[in-house]
């Protein structure tokens, strides 16, 4: 099942999660707000996270093409 968060672009859901980042460090938000706040920011994460690993496949499958170029493992700052 698809949730409005699955949909969003990287872009998109970045923006929703700085966002609402900004809302739980305002000190302002009641305890039961806040755990709400914490969920969604977890799933915009997960959505992010996707969007950055497709991201890195396609590149490394384009760089498979048979046009020439090779291959190079894409390398995260994880991995450095």
């Amino acid at each position: 099942m698809e949730t409005k968060e699955s949909k969003l672009s990287f872009e998109a859901a970045l923006t929703q999660l700085e966002a609402t980042v900004e809302t739980m460090e305002s000190g302002d938000v009641p305890l039961a707000d806040l755990l709400a706040k914490f969920e969604q920011g977890t799933k915009l994460l997960k959505v992010c996270e996707s969007r950055l690993k497709d991201a890195e496949l396609k590149i490394e499958q384009l760089k498979k093409q048979k046009d020439g170029v090779s291959f190079t493992k894409f390398e995260t700052t994880a991995e450095s």
